[in-house]
């Protein structure tokens, strides 16, 4: 499963690689709704929190259901500014049914890549995004019944949070993260320029790869959706976050130029499995014999016939079990004379967990 970016013909000057306040202040509001996903945030998190306002942690809550298990795609900007105040300018220009079929992407979160009727033209739209909103607490429904009823004034609303936000606790945080981003965008750029497409694309993240066929080029995004987007005759945007790790967020929604925010370089991402390699973990671990097998493996190495005759199998069957284990990586073997001996490698079972929450949460 992936989100597949098709970028046949885009020229490399239109691939950019840039900071966004806008976005940079999207993530750290979803580590502070979400601290959980987060753990090397904790600190931040904990401080920031608690040096907060009653009354702004209030509007926070009321309105995150932008940032918390999605990311409205205007927190993205595709044309980066230098100042929070610029983007935020540029989001007073869009229009209203753009705005608010993208901040209440709660929605359409099964149609996103399709695209579906902005709830303030398409009744069963409304009715969902209502719905869904009541679900989710009696503030987040007025708050999206307000936003239906009166877009100009909930976005100035939206626009005096985000203000607010900025002067509580995001405007010293930027000034000492943005030379961070802008020294990794820099540095991306120079790899686009010099070293070419993939050298930059997999230097970004170890979860994205370059495709190249008679049918064109595309970026490939190991997610747990499936999804396809293209750039052509537009732009693709890059924007590096200090607070997303270990989320990857990739804007494919049709009729918005995409745009991917990326974690900047970490120790944790660099051992990132894709999700086809934690499926096949999953799967050979879940057999109830391979299970058991995985205990005598952990121990120390055997042999085929070893293990055959301590679970009371034949050894085609042992051969087979251990065909499985191999193929998912959790094997390490070594010849000793005619004898082939298996052993569990406990360092990559020890990062399965791990593996398969980044999975999730990427």
């Amino acid at each position: 499963m992936s989100v597949t970016i098709d970028i046949t013909g885009l020229p490399h000057e239109r691939i950019v690689f840039c900071p966004s306040p806008l976005a940079e202040l999207g993530a750290a509001l979803h580590a502070l709704s979400e601290p959980g996903h987060h753990a090397g945030l904790h600190g931040w998190a904990t401080t920031t929190a608690a040096g907060l306002r009653p009354e702004l942690a209030d509007r926070m809550h009321e309105a995150d259901f932008m940032w918390r298990s999605t990311r409205s795609d205007f927190l993205l900007p595709a044309q980066p500014r230098e100042t929070l105040a610029e983007e935020l300018d540029d989001l007073d220009r869009m229009e209203d049914e753009t705005y608010v079929g993208a901040a209440l992407e709660i929605s359409c979160s099964s149609q996103y890549a399709d695209g579906m009727p902005s709830p303030l033209v398409d009744a069963p739209a409304r009715r969902r995004a209502l719905d869904l909103a009541a679900a989710r607490g009696p503030r987040q429904a007025a708050f999206v019944e307000r936003m239906l009823a009166d877009p100009p004034g909930t976005r100035a609303w939206v626009r005096r949070l985000l203000e607010d936000c900025d002067d509580a606790f995001f405007a010293g945080t930027w000034r000492r993260v943005r030379v961070q981003l802008a020294a990794d965008a820099r540095h991306k750029t120079e790899l686009l320029r010099r070293k070419g497409l993939t050298e930059a694309v997999t230097g970004t993240s170890p979860a994205m790869s370059v495709e190249e066929d008679a049918q064109g080029t595309r970026i490939v995004i190991d997610k747990l959706v499936h999804a396809r987007t293209t750039a052509h005759g537009s732009a693709l945007t890059f924007l590096p976050t200090a607070f997303g790790w270990p989320h990857l967020t990739a804007l494919h929604a049709r009729g918005w130029q995409p745009v991917i925010q990326y974690p900047v370089s970490t120790r944790e991402l660099a051992g990132t499995a894709s999700v086809d390699t934690v499926r096949l973990r999953l799967e050979a671990v879940a057999h109830p014999m391979r299970m058991r097998m995985c205990r005598n493996l952990a121990r120390a190495s055997y042999t085929t016939s070893e293990l055959a005759d301590a679970y009371g199998i034949t050894a085609p069957e042992v051969s087979r079990h251990l065909a499985v284990l191999k193929k998912a990586g959790l094997l390490t073997t070594q010849r000793r004379g005619r004898y082939v001996m298996h052993q569990l490698d406990v360092t990559v079972v020890a990062r399965l967990g791990s593996d398969f929450l980044e999975a999730l949460l990427r």
